[in-house]
């Protein structure tokens, strides 16, 4: 008979029991299958376990092998001067053309220059690379170092215009990540010589003033911004028409004059009346373009171009020569200067007054107020107004220079004020408007707008406007030249250059009301008066009364000798040749009067 299978787990087994009789067998196999399931459950999971393990391995070789390839890649194939060029954007400084004087001589100019930048992304260690930075460069501020290196910006400024040892130190820390960007830095070989003039440049190489922001306005900084890549060689060097000897004499005669007058602040320029070119200017204080720091200070101002300024008695020429021009006056009429002149509560007198009758020389030669405010009433409101409008006083007046200003015009002008602005009060114009007025009474009656460019005079016969009639030029240089002789100008009569003059002496306007210890004084020569070449202007603010000018403190004692000075210094270098006997009929129409003098 055949017997059925049995399985493992129905098989038992007896042994002898010592205790008692024999007992079936416990069944071993199902111990082993769970011993069984238990291992190969544990080596599931040690499998899964070595999955996770290859896998994180794997991801961080992977990472390690970008970092280690991206070093290499940096060590082997550094970026392109091209691509840190677009990194660093407008902020690289552009090459700008040369300024020259009308003689050639460099006034700014470009250097190669170099400046420290630092890629972020590269820098493996931060702050180690900003201690050793700011040990190299210890003007940086640490913080601030700490927190562009620590962007995510592919290219960050560390110092611009770094000196060569800088750099030879900053190179020698062999950081990666940093490296040097090749500048354009411009530099003025003057320094403060002509600082009002030129302006000056920023760290970017963009004109922030004067001469320097007109080159910009002229397209350069469109060229740079659409990313022309252009060097000084390919730009034509600016020429100007200021002559820098000139230049320094004038700053140096007006220092002196601020120094021994203890004046607040003075200014000048000589301007060419046949060309309208400014030869000089100069405005102190002043700054140095090199390094302008204070160039922005409310006392550095271009006192020529942004000052407005009642200008005193040197106002008188305008009055007298429209008298002349309309026909009101001629050069023998009279007028009546016995008595101050009232208006109402208001009372006009002279400040040395003569009580009597003058001629029109005698007016200006005597500065008579009365005299010159009976012209400008002879005129009229209305004209008057027209004759300073033509005259370019009116309206502001603009320059090469971005810098200019608007004069104080009445806002109800009566009577009252034709007979003070007369004479140089109630109106306040830029010196530049006055200077470019007297000029053309120079000049043969044209008037032209001052230009710092070098023009020849057919070019500034093209932009210049007939304002006056000539014989009425010739009479304000006969009147200009008898005031240098025997008036108020004596004293910058420079013997050999038949100067001609006129002083103007204004009261400041301080808090609402005209202060009479404070004055702004004014000085304006021609030379040489016969046949007009130059025109100087001296303005002076608060200077001081010395005990050798009898305490007087008008223009005459201080604004008159310091123009004398500059002529002195300046008529050589500019070409004018002493003369020491007088000119043969320099004036046809005013010999008979027998008042031109030989100093």
């Amino acid at each position: 008979m055949l017997e059925r299978p049995v399985s493992s787990f129905e098989r038992t087994e007896t042994r002898p029991d010592l205790d008692g009789p024999e007992k079936p067998a416990p069944r071993r196999g199902f111990w082993r299958g769970v011993w069984g399931f238990l291992v190969s459950l544990f080596r599931m999971r040690m499998d899964k376990s070595r999955q996770r393990l290859v896998i994180v391995g794997l991801v961080f070789f992977g990472l390690y092998a970008t970092i280690a390839g991206k070093l290499v890649l940096f060590a082997l194939v550094p970026e392109t001067p091209q691509t840190l060029r677009r990194a660093a954007g407008e902020s690289i400084a552009a090459a700008r053309p040369d300024i020259v004087d009308r003689n050639g001589v460099v006034l700014a100019t470009d250097i190669k220059t170099a400046s420290v930048f630092a890629e972020p992304r590269r820098i493996i260690d931060k702050d180690e690379a900003v201690e050793l930075l700011t040990a190299v460069l210890p003007d940086l501020d640490p913080r601030d170092l700490r927190e562009k290196l620590g962007s995510k910006k592919g290219f960050v400024w560390v110092k611009r215009e770094i000196t060569p040892k800088q750099q030879q130190e900053v190179h020698r820390l062999g950081l990666p990540g940093v490296g040097f960007m090749p500048e354009h830095k411009r530099v003025y070989p003057n320094g403060v010589a002509a600082a009002h003039i030129l302006g000056f440049a920023n760290v970017d190489n963009v004109g922030i003033a004067g001469i320097e922001k007109y080159v910009d306005n002229l397209g350069l900084a469109d060229l740079n911004g659409a990313g022309f890549n252009i060097s000084a060689a390919d730009l034509q060097p600016v020429r100007l028409s200021i002559d820098i000897r000139a230049q320094h004499a004038l700053r140096d005669e007006l220092a002196k004059g601020v120094d021994k007058f203890k004046a607040k602040a003075a200014a000048g320029m000589i301007l060419d009346v046949n060309t309208g070119e400014v030869v000089a200017l100069a405005s102190l204080p002043d700054f140095d373009p090199n390094n302008p720091v204070d160039a922005l200070a409310p006392d550095r101002i271009n006192r020529i171009m942004v000052g407005v300024y009642e200008m005193g008695s040197t106002f008188k020429a305008l009055t007298t020569a429209m008298g002349l021009d309309t026909g009101k006056i001629n050069i023998n009429s009279t007028l009546d200067a016995r008595a101050a002149l009232r208006y109402g509560k208001f009372s006009i007198g002279d400040y040395h007054p003569t009580r009597r009758v003058l001629t029109v020389p005698e007016v200006f030669i005597h500065s008579s107020n009365i005299g010159t405010a009976r012209i400008a009433l002879g005129v009229g409101v209305n004209g008057h107004k027209d004759f300073l409008r033509r005259m370019g006083q009116l309206e502001r007046m603009r320059t090469e220079l971005p810098e200019s200003a608007e004069p104080i015009v009445p806002g109800r002008w009566g009577e009252l004020n034709t007979m003070t602005i007369a004479f140089g009060h109630g109106l306040a114009v830029a010196p530049i408007q006055a200077v470019a007025a007297t000029a053309a009474l120079m000049n043969g009656g044209k008037l032209m707008v001052p230009t710092f460019l070098a023009r020849t005079e057919q070019e500034a016969a093209k932009v210049a406007t007939q304002v006056v009639k000539p014989e009425t030029s010739e009479a304000m240089r006969y009147v200009m030249r008898l005031n240098a002789v025997k008036g108020s100008a004596t004293r910058a009569a420079v013997p050999g250059y038949f100067v001609g003059g006129k002083t103007g002496t204004a009261e400041k306007v301080i808090g609402g009301r005209y202060a009479k210890n404070r004055l702004f004084t004014t000085f304006m020569a021609v030379a040489p008066a016969d046949n007009p070449r130059y025109l100087y202007l001296t303005v002076m603010d608060e200077p001081q009364g010395l005990p050798e000018t009898h305490g007087f403190a008008t223009a005459g004692w201080n604004a008159g000798p310091v123009t004398g000075g500059v002529i002195e210094r300046t008529a050589p270098i500019l070409g004018l040749a002493p003369r020491f006997e007088p000119p043969v009929m320099p004036f046809p129409a005013m010999v008979k009067l027998g008042a031109w003098g030989t100093r």
